[in-house]
């Protein structure tokens, strides 16, 4: 059975949970593109603190109640992207999908635009049942695998 997904703003007492699931490292490994050093607590809070005084649209995704990532939307307005992170305990039960229909919902503004490591094909999946599609690739350093990686680009134009 499915849990019941939810989105709701983000609130101080969420990030603990947002550190603990973007510290995790297998997480990280599958996402490729994140902080030099997801267990630095000093650089995890400085980030927020930019993210939540920003235009960013940034959700808290809840499953049953329980917070299990974030979602977001920021960027300059012709660049804006999504992004989304889901606790890893979590993966495998559509949350990730039903947590960014919702925030596309919230966010009517098109295009937009996401990146994901070329081999994170749970997340391609994802971005392809919300309705985006491959428009490009790229290469980019993944602090998480210490290389450069492919990337897909890939856009929501409806």
């Amino acid at each position: 059975m499915s849990p019941h997904v939810t989105l709701r703003e983000v609130i101080d007492s969420d990030l603990p949970d947002f550190f603990r699931h973007t510290s995790d490292l297998e997480s990280n490994r599958m996402a490729a593109f994140t902080s030099k050093d997801p267990t630095d607590r000093a650089s995890f809070d400085a980030h927020w603190a930019r993210i939540r005084a920003s235009d960013a649209v940034i959700r808290t995704v809840l499953a049953d109640d329980v917070v299990v990532g974030h979602a977001a939307v920021y960027g300059p307005p012709e660049e804006r992207e999504v992004t989304y992170f889901i606790d890893r305990a979590y993966w495998g039960r559509g949350i990730a999908t039903a947590a960014l229909r919702a925030l596309l919902a919230v966010v009517p503004e098109r295009p937009l635009f996401a990146h994901a490591a070329a081999d994170n094909a749970g997340s391609v999946r994802v971005l392809e049942k919300c309705g985006f599609t491959a428009t490009g690739t790229d290469r980019g350093f993944a602090n998480a695998r210490g290389a450069e990686i492919d990337e897909l680009v890939l856009t929501l134009t409806g």
